[in-house]
């Protein structure tokens, strides 16, 4: 058992990585295997609408580089997908939307290729906006037929500079009970 997390902040340290790493130590703890890939200092354009996905399966056909079939095989290989990102005016990164778009359409295309696996949103916010940033994120396990797994609260950590998030004992809390019930779905429906 898997759990693949791409962490769409510029930060490769910052606030999302803590409480992303907070959620993966959980997982690890509880025997399933975890991979953190960091889109910082990537450039990650959007879907063009080629649909060349719809006509040869699987694959995003664009050109500019080869991350998006390489995260598109990552998450086929896991069984949970963890999607962190920091609030950006009120929304996901750049970067986070662009891998949201491409490895959703390609999903799409071929089939759903994601469906029933189990997903989990990780924000990171100094003040406002995390909770469209949530529902964002939650929105792409939605459509591609993901298991979305809550915690205590909306799976979100305050801090603006990097490990100000460390100072947030409830939103720290709310990521390893996030982790356990991660945990518990994955090996319900996996085991």
């Amino acid at each position: 058992m898997k759990v693949i997390a791409f962490n769409g902040s510029a930060r490769k340290d910052g606030n999302t990585s803590i409480m992303v790493n907070t959620v993966l130590n959980v997982l690890q703890n509880e025997g399933i295997e975890t991979e953190h890939v960091s889109l910082a200092g990537r450039q990650i354009s959007g879907c063009i609408a080629c649909y060349r996905c719809f006509r040869e399966p699987g694959r995003c056909h664009q050109k500019d580089d080869g991350f998006i079939n390489e995260a598109i095989e990552k998450i086929s290989q896991s069984q949970g997908v963890i999607l962190g990102s920091p609030v950006y005016f009120a929304d996901v990164t750049a970067n986070m939307k662009a891998l949201m778009e491409r490895t959703g359409m390609v999903a799409r295309a071929a089939g759903d290729m994601f469906r029933r696996k189990v997903g989990a949103a990780v924000v990171a916010v100094r003040r406002g906006g995390a909770v469209h940033t949530f529902d964002s994120l939650n929105h792409y396990f939605l459509i591609a037929q993901m298991i979305v797994v809550g915690s205590i609260y909306w799976n979100l950590g305050r801090g603006l500079e990097p490990g100000d998030v460390n100072k947030d004992e409830e939103g720290l809390r709310t990521m390893r009970i996030l982790g356990e019930n991660m945990a518990w779905v994955i090996k319900k429906l996996y085991e």
